[in-house]
């Protein structure tokens, strides 16, 4: 038996104990030692659901994953057991025409851990054992943390979003939004090579974060709504935006801000939106969605592998998993938390 963190819905979060399965051909068992808590389960955990994703059945949470290969399956090679990994959640069918074209990420029949957007739900791995394909297992090399592997997944978000924006050496950056992946796209920017990151957000303290990991300038917006103002003079300054809020205020300012021909990235996810168009159109701006990632995530690893980017100024706390709700609480506190870990 092992626990798992369990969500039945809005504010319904339990630590549950729940029957192991035995590794089939191609798979492994791995012992999971942290997790950590992204916005989606955050989201599954306030509100039941997001957008028109909603719990229908109870679901285990948890995709930011790491642990230790406990049992091998039949004909898996490559791996050992006591082995220290990455689990990327995302499993394509690699059979669909977006597969099949190159997409894996927008694949027809995805398998995304502790997702409510298919019935069954696909069960998350926030347990203390998870069985996996093989092939979502990514071996960390010596000395890695399972604190830093679990950085793996939202980093990997970040960079498809770079791969989005384009080259980024020499580049002008805002960053809009300065929660986890604002953070994680302000390093990736900067490792990048960008010569110019400014980051904003509508409170202070995230924006501590923001330069450690990297922002050469930062803005409460929230506090000084003017402070963007001379970005804007002589058709704008910035060659990229991130926008990582999911705010419409926040899009309609960084189209303002941005240069001609300049790239927009939406990282953020909110509701539906309205967009100044006229603007968007006489600056010739490209707005470029991003979702998800697949060969990023093996690249994530090998990132924070060689030290490129340094996650822990992000994690504030790591609480154990049988103290599950009160991580949730703290974790959704922004004025108290960056980025909550738990550890199985």
């Amino acid at each position: 038996m092992s626990r798992a963190i369990v969500i039945h819905g809005p504010r319904d979060l339990r630590v549950e104990a729940r029957e192991d399965a035995a590794p089939g051909a191609g798979q492994i068992a791995i012992r999971i030692g942290r997790g950590g808590i992204c916005g989606s389960d955050l989201h599954y955990y306030q509100h039941g659901g997001f957008g028109a994703v909603r719990l229908r059945e109870p679901m285990v949470l948890g995709h930011e994953i790491a642990g230790t290969v406990a049992a091998l399956g039949e004909g898996v090679s490559g791996l050992a057991v006591g082995q220290a990994v990455a689990v990327n959640p995302s499993l394509p069918c690699g059979a669909c025409r977006h597969c099949l074209g190159d997409r894996p990420n927008h694949c027809l029949d995805m398998r995304f851990y502790g997702s409510a957007m298919r019935l069954p739900h696909v069960q998350g791995g926030f347990s203390e054992t998870l069985v996996c394909e093989a092939a979502r297992a990514v071996p960390l090399p010596p000395g890695m943390t399972l604190e830093c592997a679990a950085f793996a997944e939202p980093l990997a978000v970040c960079l498809h979003a770079a791969r989005q924006a384009g080259s980024l050496l020499g580049a002008r950056v805002l960053v809009t939004g300065a929660g986890p992946i604002g953070n994680l796209a302000i390093a990736v920017a900067r490792h990048a090579g960008a010569r110019e990151i400014v980051v904003t957000d509508l409170h202070a303290t995230p924006l501590l974060t923001a330069r450690r990991m990297g922002a050469d300038r930062t803005v409460a917006v929230g506090e000084d709504t003017e402070a963007l103002a001379s970005y804007a003079l002589d058709k704008g300054h910035f060659d990229v935006v991130f926008e990582a809020s999911g705010s419409g205020a926040a899009l309609a300012a960084a189209i303002q801000v941005a240069r001609p021909q300049a790239t927009i990235v939406q990282l953020g996810l909110g509701g539906d939106v309205g967009l100044p168009l006229s603007a968007l159109v006489a600056k010739e701006i490209t707005l470029r969605g991003t979702f998800r990632f697949h060969a990023e995530f093996a690249l994530a690893v090998e990132v924070l592998a060689r030290g490129g980017i340094d996650p822990m100024p992000l994690l504030s706390a790591t609480l154990p998993a049988e103290e599950a709700v009160a991580a949730f609480e703290l974790a959704g506190d922004r004025s108290r938390a960056m980025k909550v870990q738990l550890s199985f």
